[in-house]
């Protein structure tokens, strides 16, 4: 007979082997977490502490200074100053738009401006901080700072921002520097990574364009601690970066002002230029306009005034301007045909009031004529056959080679965008341009610095310079970066006989210092300051065979934009010349 299986024995067997079995596993279990805590502890702990520290730590641009810009006399033209702001970084906002309208219950911030802000923080990294408004007063900037807390994502700056205290007298010359906008990130093949700062500034013409990664500097970090919620708690560490070099100029303030004003009300521009090395000294475009306005922001209807007004106040008149140079062309012809041998100063041409050439008329400015007329006569009295009459003799391809001698035709080398070439034309440029052939109508009307010939007031001052000094005088508007003084070329001879370049110089004396002379109104008296020059008229429009009959219509009764142009060369003082100047007064 079989013994009774004692049943309380095989249970507790088989929960014996159970918990050996769980005991076993849960063991395995442990051993493996210790593992993976004992690789995490020390095996990758210099990468999770990198991760947590990532997590906790933020790396932010710092804009740097913008190098400020100088006259030479050491007079700051472009500096910054503080500017109060504020910036929204979305990933830390939440709701953006409903921290801007809570922004806009403290300061002023106009629905359109939220428009703005809200497209472009969609345009930008969640991290980027969008400038917000900037350039508010303390108590509007110390009223935000105590309501952070309730405005997550809002972060008020303190930063610089460009300012110029001359105002409109260097518009031009100097330019205005703006944000960066994506028209200007498509031009550039490696944008800076400072650019990402919002709102960052760039030059955006001028010599703050020209200049820019030189004055703009490198970026500078900031290390700084963020909670769980992404608010700065500390900053950690601070690198300002470099800040940008400070150019100093060769123009003088208070030329540049007294300039400046004596153009208002016209559409105009002047030039002085120091013969001896070439400086800028001064260089007005007039009318101008506060380019402090375009830093802080212009309305549409205020840049739309600048840009439809007829006297054209963006446009840098002294290097972008082409115009006929008129009778101050004269010189260049005169000298071309003493250097061709087809002339002598004591020539004589008649002068009847008129040049025929065919059936065609050329009249002088003067309709009963000069009479019989020199160079000398010809420069004081700017009879306008002389030079229909040497101009033909000569050639207007001899007549091209002494304008580039004399620094005409050709792009000056100066440090601004938008420099013109202007226009000295030869038989080829015609039948290239026009597919024309050359006409001896079009050689007498260059005769005059008419028809095709276009020259920048710029241009024309460094001809006159030129012919002072009979050197390849070059304008110079740098004078020093970051304190180094840039070189100054030596100017080579010309090559021009002296003898020749005398005689014009004494025409341009007798212009101004001569009974008849056609500028002796505006010479200077005193005898250690007698000046040369030479007065200039260019058409802007055609005067008909039918008009000439009848009477020509004076300037006075025809609308502004159809009067002719007005411009004045000159140097002094005579016998050792130190400037150069250039004046146009558009439909003057």
């Amino acid at each position: 007979m079989r013994a009774p299986v004692n049943k309380n024995k095989i249970k507790a067997g088989r929960i014996t082997r159970r918990a050996l079995m769980l005991t076993a596993a849960q063991l395995g279990f442990v051993g493996v977490l210790g593992l993976r805590m004992r690789q995490l502890q020390i095996e990758e702990t210099d990468e999770f502490r990198l991760l947590a520290e990532e997590n906790r730590i933020n790396i932010r641009l710092i804009a740097p200074e913008r190098g400020m810009i100088f006259d030479r006399n050491g007079l700051p033209i472009a500096e910054n100053r503080q500017n109060y702001r504020i910036v929204l970084i979305r990933e830390q906002a939440g709701n953006p738009e409903e921290v801007l309208r809570a922004l806009a219950r403290l300061i002023p911030l106009s629905e359109a401006r939220i428009a703005e802000v809200m497209k472009e923080i969609k345009q930008r990294s969640a991290f980027v901080p969008v400038t917000v408004v900037e350039h508010l007063t303390w108590e509007q900037f110390s009223l935000v700072s105590l309501n952070t807390p309730s405005l997550p994502g809002i972060l008020p700056e303190v930063g610089l921002t460009r300012f110029y205290p001359a105002r409109d007298n260097y518009a031009h010359l100097i330019g205005y520097v703006g944000p960066v906008s994506e028209s200007d990130l498509s031009r550039m093949e490696e944008p800076d990574p400072l650019f990402q700062i919002p709102r960052f500034p760039i030059g955006k013409t001028g010599v703050e364009l020209t200049f820019e990664e030189q004055l703009r500097g490198g970026a500078g970090t900031r290390r700084i601690e963020v909670n769980s919620a992404g608010r700065i708690m500390r900053e950690l560490e601070r690198n300002g970066g470099d800040p940008g070099a400070d150019l100093t100029l060769t123009v003088e303030s208070d030329l540049q002002a007294y300039t400046q004003e004596r153009l208002v009300g016209e559409s105009a521009a002047a030039v002085v230029l120091d013969v001896e090395n070439g400086d800028v000294v001064a260089s007005v475009s007039g009318p101008s306009f506060d380019p402090n306005n375009l830093v802080l922001g212009i309305s549409s209807k205020n840049w739309n005034t600048l840009l439809n007004d007829p006297f054209r106040p963006l446009s840098n008149k002294p290097v972008s301007g082409g115009y006929p140079p008129g009778s101050t062309f004269k010189m260049v012809v005169a000298l071309a045909a003493m250097q061709a041998g087809e002339m002598k100063p004591d020539d004589e041409v008649f002068c009847p009031g008129h040049y025929d050439l065919g059936d065609r008329r050329f009249h002088c400015w003067s309709r009963g004529g000069h009479g019989r007329v020199d160079l000398r006569k010809s420069l004081r009295e700017s009879c306008d056959v002389y030079y229909y009459d040497i101009a033909r003799r000569v050639g207007i391809d001899n007549i091209a080679a002494m304008a580039r001698q004399l620094g005409l035709g050709d792009r000056l080398d100066l440090p601004l965008p938008a420099v013109s070439r202007g226009i000295i034309p030869t038989k080829a440029w015609k039948e290239e341009r026009y597919s024309q052939s050359w006409l001896i109508g079009d050689t007498l009307n260059s005769g005059i610095g008419q028809g095709f010939v276009l020259a920048t007031p710029m241009q024309l001052a460094v001809m006159t310079a030129r012919i002072a000094t009979g050197k390849a005088v070059n304008p110079r508007l740098v004078h020093a970066i970051d304190g180094v003084p840039q070189p100054r070329e030596g100017f080579a001879d010309l090559g021009i006989n002296e003898e020749h370049l005398r005689s014009v110089r004494n025409g341009m004396f007798a212009v101004l210092n001569e009974t008849r002379g056609t500028a002796r109104a505006s010479r200077i008296d005193d005898k250690a300051m007698l000046m040369a020059g030479k007065t200039g008229t260019s058409q802007v429009r055609r005067i008909t065979v039918e008009e000439r009959a009848a009477g020509v219509i004076s300037n006075e009764d025809l609308p502004w934009e159809r009067r002719d142009h007005a411009l004045f060369v000159a140097f002094a003082p005579y016998d050792k010349p130190k400037y150069a100047v250039t004046i146009i007064v558009e439909h003057g």
